[in-house]
């Protein structure tokens, strides 16, 4: 096939998970070129993974928190085959903390790779897919970008803002004839799933049992761990999905990809907000143990209190 018939997608963090199945899935169909990215010191080991080299196969350097990094990429990629059709914004970090315990450096990590990296990435390539008058940006996003859980503050505020620039995005390039969708993931059978940072104070709290949100921790670790290995979908199954939502005349603007979250996708939708809050609230792991827990800690505060008096 011609290389000018051929679709060029580009995949952001295809070195592991998602991202790397789905570049695999990619190049198994002649009709598309695939520029991965990976970070400078995986970008031999990507393309080596990936099947590499070979000339549909353009494996970059990226990393999302640099501006001269994106500038440098955006340049090289649209060298690579002459145009860039579909970007996919799928590099992502996850940070496991309760909202006490992050910190600047830590939230500012987490919101660059996931949601100010990205879209400075979409800023690049729009002069270019304007001037051609089509493309598609699929933003991947998670079932924590339309419900918050404790422990997962920061990244679910990460996937909100992704979600609500995508929705802005969706409106503003409609009229250029580029298309907009975030691509909405739950849990996934993947060891990098299970790659989540701690923050420095989370590490310190998880190790102490007489710390106040030490439970937290503990429980909805676990429990993450559970639903995952328990979970039908897989890289691979998510880059099949994600085939046919590029493969799609029109895309809308959100697309529930794991069957839990096609679950909270319409559990939002049909419960009203004070009993669907109620309802996950109850079903959270551990959770009267975590009330317990606060209960004693608030009781020891009084009792401390009453001895400084007397």
């Amino acid at each position: 096939m011609s290389t000018h018939k051929r679709k060029t997608v580009i995949v952001t963090g295809a070195s592991s998970g998602v991202g790397e199945a789905l570049a695999k899935r990619l190049l198994k169909e002649e009709r598309f070129n695939v520029i991965a990215t990976a970070r400078v010191e995986k970008t031999t080991e990507t393309e080596l993974n990936l099947g590499g080299p070979t000339p549909r196969l353009a494996v970059l350097d990226l990393d999302l928190t640099s501006h001269d990094s994106r500038t440098a990429f955006a340049q090289n990629a649209l060298q690579c085959f002459g145009c860039v059709d579909v970007l996919i914004n799928n590099a992502g970090i996850s940070y496991r903390s309760v909202v006490e315990h992050m910190n600047r450096k830590e939230e500012w990590l987490q919101l660059e790779t996931n949601y100010l990296g990205p879209l400075a990435l979409i800023r690049k390539f729009l002069p270019h897919m304007r001037s051609r008058h089509s493309g598609r940006i699929l933003n991947i996003s998670s079932v924590a970008g339309v419900m918050a859980m404790p422990t997962m503050s920061s990244y679910s505020a990460s996937k909100f803002a992704l979600e609500g620039a995508s929705e802005a995005l969706w409106y503003e390039l409609k009229p250029w004839n580029i298309s907009v969708s975030c691509l909405q993931l739950g849990f996934v059978k993947s060891d990098s799933y299970l790659n989540v940072y701690l923050s420095e104070k989370a590490e310190r709290s998880l190790n102490n049992p007489e710390d106040p949100y030490h439970l937290y921790y503990r429980c909805m670790g676990e429990f993450v761990e559970r639903l995952m290995h328990r979970s039908l979908a897989t890289p691979e199954s998510i880059a099949n999905a994600i085939i046919r939502v590029i493969e799609r005349e029109s895309l809308p603007l959100r697309v529930p990809i794991t069957l839990d979250a096609h679950f909270f996708f319409w559990l939002r939708r049909i419960f009203p907000r004070r009993l669907y809050h109620t309802i996950l609230y109850r079903n959270l792991p551990s959770i009267s143990r975590w009330e317990e827990a606060a209960q004693k800690k608030m009781q020891e505060v009084c009792d401390l209190d009453e001895t400084k008096q007397i």
